[in-house]
């Protein structure tokens, strides 16, 4: 592969476990992976899990992000919450700071922010709550990239407060014609076939845009691809994409360092 070779990042959400319950195979996606977003404590982790899952990335080389959200364990953070802009800055604030801590305390340091669940779908939509995420980034520690749901207010609040921003497309969600996310409710919304969804991202990957379902391209940089880590074909198809990426010439690298 030559050093001029496109380069990619594949993502996955993991750490989603809580005290004695785990979800997903998260040794398995670290060895694919090359960034991982960690649960800070309010849609799943806690701080052992949190810990190790750092201490096992820094071990395989995989760059660390914290996966902030709504305060909602029992609802895996897939419910909005009634929340204020200055409630949600305070939040994501109170577990990127825990995740920092517990990165430290490990050896490892935290590269970037992603919100999740409900948190990252209204803020891919609402510029107040996307412009709370931001602000709470930028105080913590302004030199984190936000790693942002491509073409949405994320990655424009995220740009307006000064961070750097990755820009974000999911392996396994189907997309709307406007760019947003297909709801998880609706069917079809998430894609279960393992090469249908590595098919449509080498498709976006060489058109520079998001497919949505109806087929319409919506031009777009993409720095990362996601791959839901509680998925039940989660660990096949991170490695389904990764095997058919570099494949095609590309170099699968963190976006935000390791």
């Amino acid at each position: 592969m030559t050093s001029n070779a496109p380069i990619i990042d594949l993502n996955a959400d993991l750490g989603e476990g809580f005290g004695l319950w785990r979800m997903g195979d998260d040794d398995a996606m670290l060895d694919i992976v090359t960034s991982a977003n960690v649960a800070c404590g309010f849609h799943a982790g806690d701080p052992d899990i949190m810990a190790t899952t750092f201490a096992r990335a820094k071990e395989k080389g995989v760059a660390v992000g914290a996966h902030v959200a709504f305060p909602d364990l029992a609802g895996f953070g897939r419910r909005a919450l009634p929340m204020s802009a200055q409630e949600i800055e305070r939040t994501v604030a109170y577990q990127l700071g825990a995740a920092q801590a517990l990165a430290v305390l490990v050896g490892h340091r935290i590269g970037y922010v992603k919100a999740h669940g409900a948190l990252a779908n209204i803020a891919e939509r609402d510029a107040d709550v996307a412009g709370a995420i931001a602000r709470a980034t930028r105080a913590v520690d302004p030199s984190l990239t936000l790693l942002a749901i491509a073409l949405s207010e994320q990655g424009r609040a995220g740009e307006r407060a000064g961070l750097k921003v990755a820009h974000e497309v999911f392996a396994d969600r189907a997309y709307m014609d406007d760019g947003t996310l297909q709801p998880r409710g609706q069917a079809g919304a998430v894609i279960e076939d393992v090469e249908r969804a590595a098919a449509r991202m080498r498709d976006m990957l060489a058109n520079k845009g998001l497919r949505t379902a109806s087929g319409k391209l919506l031009p777009t940089s993409i720095d990362s691809i996601c791959v839901h880590g509680d998925a039940p074909l989660a660990v096949a198809l991170a490695r389904r994409l990764r095997e058919g990426l570099e494949q095609e010439g590309w170099r699968l690298r963190a976006f935000a360092g390791e």
